[in-house]
């Protein structure tokens, strides 16, 4: 199964509710690290380059997760938090009622290509 194939086979096995979520965080990550790869890590796809994941996501019972790197978290707390979201060391959790923005998306997937260098 291709790294887009596991995917697709990912999101249509997350909840019904938090599938448009999972589609558009991909879009969003896809657009954003146009030249990183697909990739199937720890079961949880993401993006990659240099044989570094860049972002990875998830979806849970009842909500989703944004992962990057620590200093992507670190670097954009105060807009994690004016989007009334509660961050983790390398993640950001959020749900249908309160989804994660674009800008914000843009925002860790590229800070945490810088902070891994690639």
């Amino acid at each position: 199964m291709t790294a887009s194939a596991a995917h697709d086979a990912y999101i249509a096995a997350a909840p019904e509710a938090l599938r448009p979520l999972l589609i558009h965080l991909r879009a969003r990550l896809a657009q954003a690290l146009a030249d990183a790869d697909e990739i199937m890590r720890y079961d949880m796809p993401g993006f990659a380059s240099a044989g570094q994941v860049i972002a990875g996501y998830a979806a849970f019972s009842k909500q989703c997760g944004l992962y990057v790197a620590k200093g992507a978290i670190s670097a954009h707390a105060d807009d994690i938090a004016a989007a009334g979201l509660k961050p983790t060391k390398t993640g950001v959790t959020f749900s249908p009622a309160r989804p994660l923005p674009d800008h914000l998306i843009a925002a860790l997937a590229l800070a945490s290509r810088r902070d891994l260098g690639v």
